[in-house]
């Protein structure tokens, strides 16, 4: 079973029912015990990051994250779910994140996008930088659903996945250890993004811990 955690933040229904269409069991959760047995664990986001921090925090799951990231239980973030695993955010001033992974969320600079519109909203490609198993099938210059004005910058570059474009090239996915996570939105991305959720199922059935060749830059509780 793969645990959705409802905080009251994020497309829930959308990603369980894609996950359903291709065959993988999800439920949409706030209980800690069941989010803590799942095979698989996905933190769905949309809005600011300081409100989803203080969602998380109000329903008592930050330690249950941590958990089950230290466990190395199977874990997708999305959007701002991919968001608050790392330090801080510049969003309405300095807001600290997770520190799962470290680095730190910011503002797409109008300066450098060459008119283009923040937020950044819309189909847009994916460029590859390495291949963990999420993105098997999913070619290079696939297009995927983006609606964003914040992106993230790992402190550690190695765990890029994949790059996009938007007056400069932003980390458009990371993957570290147990931890696959998105700055787009699988469940709006049709095609493409049913392949990554069915990847990670997929995932989710396969993984054993140190199974995976790429070495975890996750840090721990920060606490």
């Amino acid at each position: 079973m793969i645990a959705i955690i409802d905080y009251g933040m994020g497309n829930l229904r959308s990603v369980q029912k894609g996950f359903e269409k291709m065959g993988h069991a999800a439920t949409v959760t706030r209980d800690a015990a069941q989010i803590e047995a799942a095979g698989g664990v996905v933190l769905p986001g949309v809005g600011a990051f300081g409100a989803c921090m203080d969602g998380l925090a109000e329903c008592g799951l930050v330690d249950t994250v941590y958990r089950v990231v230290e466990r190395g239980t199977p874990f997708l973030g999305i959007c701002v779910g991919m968001q608050i695993l790392f330090s801080e955010s510049v969003e309405f001033g300095r807001v600290r994140g997770l520190d799962i992974l470290k680095g730190k969320i910011v503002r797409f600079d109008s300066a450098t996008l060459a008119g283009q519109k923040i937020p950044h909203m819309g189909w847009n490609q994916l460029q590859m930088q390495q291949r963990p198993p999420h993105l098997d099938g999913v070619a290079e210059g696939a297009s995927v659903y983006f609606v964003h004005s914040y992106y993230p910058v790992p402190d550690d570059p190695a765990i890029i996945a994949t790059t996009t474009e938007y007056g400069m090239p932003f980390a458009s996915s990371v993957w570290s250890g147990n931890i696959f996570a998105t700055q787009f939105h699988p469940e709006k991305s049709q095609a493409i993004g049913l392949r990554i959720l069915t990847n990670f199922g997929n995932f989710v059935r396969e993984y054993r811990p140190g199974s995976l060749s790429r070495s975890s830059s996750v840090s721990g509780s920060p606490c």
